[in-house]
């Protein structure tokens, strides 16, 4: 598998990473003691593209593939998760949805407007006492005429209170289950849809998080997305197509903790120099550094939902097999070469940090099978290569 960046890709990457540093980084503890990003925000990430991310350009999208679509939400996640769940939801979620189940006349009403964040879409499904039990939605969707009346409350809804529109899910039929479960957009501003901003989040602070409650909530059935009882498969492919974000937004986090944990390593001294200069920093930034790369690379594989499932199951098999290496495994079912592996790695400085002294199946020396000898024992570390 391919995944050297073209240059396209290269300058994408670029530009959500001064993006970043210019209009988030700034303001990111400010949001999140305020527990609000400004709004503002959302208009920029669609002059920019960020928001249009593989959507054709006949209904405003700036084009693009997954690639591109992981490479700029990893680079919101290291500056701003809020920011990032913004493009995640309307773009990942409702955007996406709509350019791949919607009917022509719901494209042309809905994703000019998302793609260029005069619009804001939302993703109603979770409920009060149904998360990830999605096939047991309480919300309900009445016929009556030419019309469907929804009642039902939905929770923890990202962009909720900020939302032009929501890709509502409510159970439309008697049948149990997934079965009964249709997909609506549904604009905000309709009568008996009222919103509450739910505060004091431990994470994502400044995300507009909200509480919808729909109280005969009336909607023409040309709002249905997708077949009537056929909502539950909208709904697992929508969120099929959004966890790439989620991982690629999560890498982002883990390299701006590795960033901060290198700065603060070349800027602290301890016995006369940076502690950066200690093996066993070296060591715990390496392990950060690898975990991180591992991380990038499995997300990039896994970038395409549809891809076939057993490559890359595959490619999770090996990134477990890779940990057997480590610390998480009794030392007798380490692969020996897998052992040597963990042993070398690259570290800021061109060099590779030694294992701890008391982890003795990671030194890359084998007690000799006759004295139970190792070499290196007396010196209490392994090898330290340069290169």
């Amino acid at each position: 598998m391919n995944l050297e960046l073209s240059e396209e890709q290269t300058a994408v990457r670029r530009l959500a990473r001064d993006f970043v540093d210019r209009e988030i980084a700034p303001n990111v503890v400010a949001w999140d003691r305020a527990e609000e990003v400004d709004r503002a925000i959302v208009k920029k990430l669609g002059e920019v593209g960020f928001l249009g991310l593989t959507i054709d350009e006949e209904y405003g999208g700036s084009g693009g593939d997954h690639l591109a679509y992981c490479l700029v939400t990893e680079e919101l996640g290291r500056g701003d998760s809020s920011v990032r769940g913004i493009v995640s939801v309307s773009l990942g979620l409702v955007a996406k949805t709509l350019a791949a189940r919607g009917s022509e006349e719901q494209k042309r009403r809905w994703l000019p407007g998302l793609t260029s964040g005069e619009l804001v879409g939302c993703f109603g499904l979770t409920e009060p006492g149904t998360g990830s039990d999605a096939g047991n939605l309480t919300t309900r969707a009445v016929r009556d005429g030419d019309d469907y009346v929804i009642n039902g409350t939905k929770m923890f809804i990202t962009n909720g209170t900020w939302a032009d529109v929501v890709l509502l899910f409510a159970r439309s039929t008697d049948v149990p289950g997934h079965k009964g479960v249709t997909a609506f957009l549904v604009p905000t501003g309709t009568p008996g849809l009222t919103r509450r901003t739910i505060h004091g989040k431990l994470g994502l602070r400044g995300q507009a998080t909200a509480e919808l409650v729909l109280e005969d909530v009336r909607v023409p059935a040309s709002a249905m997305l997708g077949e009537e009882g056929k909502g539950f498969s909208v709904a697992m492919s929508a969120l099929a197509k959004g966890r790439m974000s989620v991982a690629a937004g999560c890498v982002g986090i883990a390299q701006a903790a590795l960033d901060a944990a290198v700065r603060y390593a070349g800027e602290r001294e301890q016995f006369g120099k940076p502690i950066a200069q200690h093996q066993l920093v070296q060591e715990l930034i390496s392990d950060i550094a690898v975990d991180v790369d591992a991380a990038r690379l499995l997300t990039l594989a896994g970038r395409r939902p549809d891809r076939p499932r057993a490559p890359l199951r595959r490619r999770v098999l090996q990134g477990q097999a890779v940990r057997l290496g480590g610390r998480r495994t009794r030392r007798e079912q380490r692969p020996p070469g897998l052992r040597r592996l963990r042993l070398h790695r690259r570290v800021p400085g061109g060099q590779t940090a030694a294992r701890r002294p008391g982890d003795d199946a990671l030194r890359g020396h084998e007690p000799d099978p006759e004295t139970g000898h190792r070499a290196g024992a007396d010196r209490g570390f392994g090898v330290l290569s340069t290169t």
